[in-house]
């Protein structure tokens, strides 16, 4: 019987897939490039990472965190990869999603009625691993539920992020990239790397995104714009597909 030959430590560290503590995750993470210079930098694998789930935590609305990804997810789009959203804040302003350059033919809106519903169906959206991008928002959820979506991410490689408040921050998550948004100066997005994989992060990135997207297109209620979930055939490309 042969013996396996013996493997050094230097063997080891020279591995794509093992990442020392005093630097970055190794570019061997699957990833897709934020659109910004300075928080690819910042970020493992230099971009969003694929196949993990993202936190990102605010105390507003509307600050810039879908600008922030908008150009994320016109990279998906141009790869005709769906994008689906669950359980957004509010309505979607249609027009100003699609002038950032994501074809509504291939987002998907999803607003169940009840927090668990939202996540059960992150979960199961994250798990087909079918889907370009996930973004999931709620305001309940607790570590074994952020766990739950965590596994259903590693499923693929979609780019999977959810929304919770600010006060989320003290809470342990065992998500490998967390990041603090909040309006910075002259108008520019400040986000804080609270976690990722590698040395701690000790700057504030003020980033200079396009404008925060306006969320509601109108004044209905959102039962209302949901029952045009099948709009006719010359308007399919100006809506999103709406599931309540």
């Amino acid at each position: 019987m042969l013996s396996a030959a013996p493997v050094s430590l230097a063997d080891v560290l020279a591995r794509p897939d093992v990442w020392r503590a005093n630097g970055l995750a190794s570019a061997a993470i699957p990833t897709l490039g934020s659109g910004f210079a300075a928080l690819d930098d910042e970020l493992p694998g230099g971009g969003w990472p694929r196949g993990t789930l993202t936190e990102i935590l605010s105390d507003q609305v509307g600050v810039g965190e879908c600008s922030l990804l908008m150009p994320a997810l016109a990279q998906l789009a141009d790869q005709r990869r769906f994008s689906l959203l669950v359980a957004p804040p509010q309505a979607l302003h249609a027009p100003a999603w699609a002038s950032s350059g994501i074809d509504l033919a291939r987002l998907i809106v999803v607003s169940p009625s009840r927090a668990g519903e939202s996540l059960w169906a992150a979960e199961q959206a994250l798990a087909s691993g079918a889907l370009g991008g996930v973004l999931c928002w709620t305001t309940r959820i607790d570590a074994r539920q952020v766990r739950r979506l965590e596994v259903a991410a590693g499923s693929g490689e979609t780019l999977a992020f959810v929304f919770r408040p600010a006060r989320a921050r003290t809470e342990s998550s065992p998500c490998a990239l967390r990041l603090l948004l909040s309006a910075g100066a002259s108008g520019t997005l400040a986000v804080d790397l609270l976690k990722r994989r590698g040395p701690p992060c000790t700057r504030t990135l003020n980033l200079v995104v396009a404008r925060p997207l306006e969320w509601r297109e109108d004044h209905a209620p959102q039962s209302t714009l949901a029952r045009r979930q099948f709009p006719a055939p010359a308007a399919r490309s100006q809506r999103p597909a709406v599931i309540a």
